[in-house]
């Protein structure tokens, strides 16, 4: 792995954890202090990560750390919302095996054990599994790259979410009523009750977001 990489990683790493907060600003001397190596692969490393949505570069003024932006989620959201759904459909006219969608069936059941505990970090993990995996089925190589583009902004937006938001109880019924659909080789179902469900997650994310001026910091 180069700097370049080691320095992309480190700073998403700790942007995704809060260790660099949203909405504060940091010099690329600093950066370089903190993860032990030179400026330039510091800069070269932020250029990938705002590419991501994670941070702006300023010039002379080093990088600034963004906030979750209501419309940017609202953007992604829509993209997801289609692609996704196209997934789903993909995956259910697939006529996959039980031992082929194995591994979206654990992801479901990860999700009920960590709502009976209550575990919201686990659910989250889950989660993440399931809609990665549902992508995957889908068997569209594109549309995989688009969904992994916009992963980092999706999980910082959940993250800032997680704790504020209702048990995820109604999210894991979505989860299953789309597995079922594959499973049964219903596309149409499946699609429709996929893009449902993006639909709810995005509204509820965005007025979150709104309400507790998580997207204005």
């Amino acid at each position: 792995m180069s700097n370049t990489q080691r320095a992309a990683r480190d700073l998403r790493r700790m942007i995704l954890s809060g260790e660099l907060p949203a909405g504060t600003d940091h010099l690329e001397s600093e950066l370089a202090e903190t993860l032990g190596m030179s400026r330039t692969p510091i800069r070269e490393a932020a250029l990938m990560l705002e590419s991501r949505g994670l941070l702006e570069m300023r010039p002379r003024k080093g990088v600034r750390i963004l906030p979750v932006s209501t419309e940017d989620m609202r953007e992604i959201y829509d993209i997801l919302t289609e692609l996704e759904s196209l997934a789903a459909q993909r995956a259910a006219e697939a006529g996959y095996s039980e031992a082929e969608l194995a591994l979206l069936a654990t992801s479901i059941t990860q999700m009920d054990q960590a709502i009976a505990t209550e575990d919201l970090e686990a659910w989250a993990e889950a989660d993440e599994l399931f809609h990665k995996e549902l992508v995957r089925l889908g068997g569209n190589k594109r549309i995989e790259a688009i969904v992994a583009m916009m992963s980092d902004q999706v999980r910082r937006a959940r993250a800032t979410t997680l704790f504020i938001r209702p048990l995820p109880v109604q999210s894991n019924e979505d989860h299953r009523a789309v597995f079922k659909a594959i499973c049964e080789g219903q596309p149409e179902v499946a699609r429709d009750r996929h893009r449902k469900h993006r639909l709810q997650a995005k509204r509820m994310l965005c007025e979150i977001l709104e309400k507790h001026r998580l997207n204005s910091l």
